[in-house]
């Protein structure tokens, strides 16, 4: 395969050797993909703050056949959620958010309709930090379980019930325009949470952080 370029956004990083990087990205181009990013813990890393979970960039690597890992050569930064890093509570949405997209997107798999997702949400949070994390994450949650195909029949209150069609009808800044706590759509998320542990048959780690917040 060729050298490629797309953009990406960065999902988890973990030490591999001395100074490596082995990067979990998810591409618009051809999904969610593992590679290596040589020297990036070295303080003249090619990568800067790309590798930073959930930063928008624009990868470039490199595949050999049958190799499960691609080799990252560079990326730049498109858009970045580091201003909501002194936030606490939207840090914490942000680490919720990696986790799910980690666990539910499946290697080299196309899913356009997810990056959209991801795009919408983060970029609703960073361009309106004020109005806190509840709309962004209500409608992530809807969404990443609608895309992966597993909704469920919805059992729940009449007002949360009401949020889940406008979430399916409207964009996520007409939603975001009115704040929103953790009261609101609170069975509708622990549904939703519970069909994608569920479907990927193991706890989400970020989901007591977030309900605790």
């Amino acid at each position: 395969m060729p050298a490629r370029s797309s953009e990406a956004f960065t999902l988890r990083t973990y030490p591999f050797g001395e100074a490596d990087l082995i990067v979990s990205f998810f591409t618009k181009d051809e999904g969610k993909l593992r590679g290596v990013a040589k020297r990036a813990r070295k303080p003249k890393s090619p990568f800067g703050s790309g590798l930073e979970r959930l930063t928008l960039v624009r990868m470039d690597y490199y595949q050999r056949e049958n190799s499960e890992l691609v080799r990252l050569n560079g990326c730049e930064v498109l858009s970045s959620p580091f201003s909501l890093a002194g936030d606490y509570a939207m840090s914490v949405a942000l680490d919720y958010f990696t986790e799910v997209s980690e666990h539910l997107l499946q290697p080299n798999e196309q899913n356009e309709k997810f990056f959209r997702l991801l795009n919408a949400v983060v970029t609703q949070m960073r361009l309106a930090p004020t109005k806190g994390p509840w709309a962004a994450v209500n409608y992530f949650t809807f969404w990443a379980v609608k895309l992966s195909g597993f909704l469920p029949e919805l059992r729940v209150s009449e007002d949360s019930l009401k949020l889940a069609q406008q979430i399916a009808r409207r964009p996520i800044a007409e939603l975001a325009a009115v704040e929103q706590t953790r009261a609101n759509g609170a069975d509708l998320r622990r549904q939703l949470v519970r069909a994608i542990e569920g479907q990927i048959e193991r706890r989400l780690i970020t989901v007591p952080v977030l309900e605790s917040l």
